[in-house]
């Protein structure tokens, strides 16, 4: 039996995360797609309710194991990670974040860590002008290509762990991002 699949996709603003996970979830039957906004609060305050989310998502996880059902989440910790990095938080998160990485990578699931980028930066003007946003973070060309820096970074230090596969993702064109998906999760669209 082939084990349970827990895919993370986490990128920079306009690389097409909601895309892939929507992608994802259309494509792989009988899983549960998580989309994890983080904490608008950028101060101390927040970090602490960070803590009791990524603490609950880690018992989730844990328990979750014995439930055949792959499982995408559209960002988690490592989002935290990255804008505490950036300075967009008041506070550092590095502990936290190793301490979630360990717990992660200790887990019994097929696990698939997809970071996406874009090779040509421009793209993110043109996506991130697509319409309505949050107003959790401003959206800018500036502000994702310092995430995007961030995020390569984060997957350099996730390679290290050999039971979490690292994919990163170019995705200046979805249709080929998804053709290497389906090869890499053995995704059948025929």
């Amino acid at each position: 039996m082939n084990k349970i699949k827990l895919i993370i996709v986490e990128g920079p603003q306009g690389t097409g995360k909601t895309t892939l996970a929507n992608y994802l979830r259309e494509n792989i039957g009988g899983s549960n797609l998580y989309r994890m906004s983080g904490q608008k609060d950028k101060k101390e305050s927040g970090k602490q309710y960070s803590i009791i989310m990524y603490d609950a998502l880690a018992n989730y996880l844990r328990v979750m194991q014995k439930v055949p059902m792959d499982m995408i989440f559209d960002r988690t910790f490592f989002t935290e990670e990255v804008y505490a990095r950036l300075g967009l938080k008041e506070y550092s998160f590095t502990d936290e974040y190793k301490h979630y990485l360990r717990r992660l990578a200790k887990l019994d699931y097929d696990i698939y860590y997809f970071s996406l980028y874009l090779e040509d930066t421009n793209l993110f003007k043109r996506r991130l002008d697509r319409g309505a946003h949050h107003n959790y973070q401003s959206f800018s060309l500036e502000n994702s290509v310092n995430q995007q820096k961030v995020y390569r970074d984060i997957a350099k230090e996730v390679n290290r762990f050999k039971n979490i596969k690292v994919i990163e993702l170019p995705m200046d064109d979805f249709k080929e991002s998804y053709k290497k998906v389906d090869s890499i999760l053995g995704i059948n669209n025929k």
